[in-house]
């Protein structure tokens, strides 16, 4: 199979680095914007994968090497490929929330499931009043069936209830009709 490396889509190049992961007995949960470009369905785009590992980075570096990536600094990086990859300090938590446990699969690939992606953007938003992380949680609660409960449960745990009542409007403005 040849790869256009230059076009190579987030979803399929995650895939890709899971499946080698995988192959070598590592495992790896997929976070941050990378999600938030899978679900969305690409509203959002990022350039760089984040995998959470228990891995040692010099244990790594085999295996990215291996489809072609060579780590400069903390990326993780291939010539000819825009994307990149990461590999954050576990564990996988979102704001005050850790470790997270339950995940999302697809094929090879384990993510955050759509719920903890908003939640992680909503983190973001929350804590330091980014207002694109804001952004990308709406995109991912308007493509995708969330536990808005859940969410509202978690923020106020967070103390960000009067944000979490922003956010809510704002879905709810923005969702289309028949959407809960």
């Amino acid at each position: 199979m040849r790869i256009n490396w230059d076009k190579i889509s987030i979803k399929k190049l995650a895939l890709i680095v899971s499946k080698e992961l995988l192959k070598n007995d590592i495992s790896a949960v997929l976070v941050g914007g990378a999600c938030v470009s899978i679900y969305s369905r690409n509203k959002y785009f990022s350039l760089d994968l984040d995998f959470v590992s228990d891995m040692p980075l010099k244990e790594l570096d085999p295996v990215m090497k291996t489809i072609g990536f060579k780590r400069t600094g903390r990326y993780y990086k291939r010539p000819g490929c825009r994307l990149f990859v990461e590999f954050p300090p576990p564990p996988v938590s979102i704001g005050h929330e850790f470790p997270i446990r339950k995940f999302n699969k697809i094929q090879t690939l384990v993510l955050l499931t759509s719920t903890d992606c908003v939640k992680d953007r909503l983190a973001a938003y929350y804590h330091w009043n980014d207002p694109e992380s804001l952004k990308q949680a709406l995109l991912v609660a308007q493509a995708q069936r969330v536990d808005m409960k859940n969410i509202e449960n978690w923020s106020q745990k967070e103390g960000a209830g009067e944000k979490f009542e922003r956010f809510k409007t704002l879905l709810y403005k923005t969702r289309k009709p028949g959407r809960k």
